[in-house]
């Protein structure tokens, strides 16, 4: 049988409880999974790629020992269907919050299909508790002063309270 390798791609800026959650959910599916963090300069991240790479590995070895199963925290600039192949992933895990999420990710199913049709997209739906969490409104909050420990794991939430406050 083939190694079913999953690639869970993203900007992880930062990683939130609602990534985590969506990666704790593939393991499950998977013999081992890829994190593929995305340089992505177009949405001008808060945090520098190594330290989002260095936030996102802290995370996945604790769910790799908790699952057992190997995950692999792997910084990408390429096309996604390019790093995939790159990886072997046999399949794209996507995590869905909202209808307007599916609306875009529709989209880039079709286009990916059309690139490689041997890699599938999964999409796993975020936990009700975690729905509403999204990176950039996590920042926003940190940025305010707001109290963001119940949205990012605790080390993450002390990365954007020094970048935020300059400690």
């Amino acid at each position: 049988m083939t190694k079913r390798i999953g690639l869970y791609p993203g900007t992880f800026d930062p990683i939130t409880l609602g990534h985590i959650d969506i990666i704790e959910r593939a393991v499950k599916m998977v013999d081992e999974l890829v994190i593929g963090v995305a340089v992505n300069r177009d949405k001008g991240p808060l945090f520098a790629l190594d330290e989002r790479v260095k936030m996102v590995g802290a995370e996945m070895a604790r769910v790799s020992q908790k699952s057992g199963v190997p995950i692999r925290v792997t910084p990408f600039e390429t096309l996604l269907m390019r790093f995939a192949e790159e990886q072997s992933a046999n399949f794209i895990i996507r995590g869905l919050r909202a209808v307007s999420d599916f609306e875009y990710e529709f989209q880039m199913v079709g286009m990916n299909q059309k690139l490689n049709d041997d890699i599938e997209t999964v999409f796993l739906m975020a936990d009700v508790r975690f729905q509403f969490i999204a990176s950039r409104l996590v920042k926003e909050i940190a940025r305010l002063g707001g109290a963001i420990d119940a949205f990012v794991p605790v080390e993450v939430a002390s990365a954007l309270r020094a970048k935020f406050n300059g400690k």
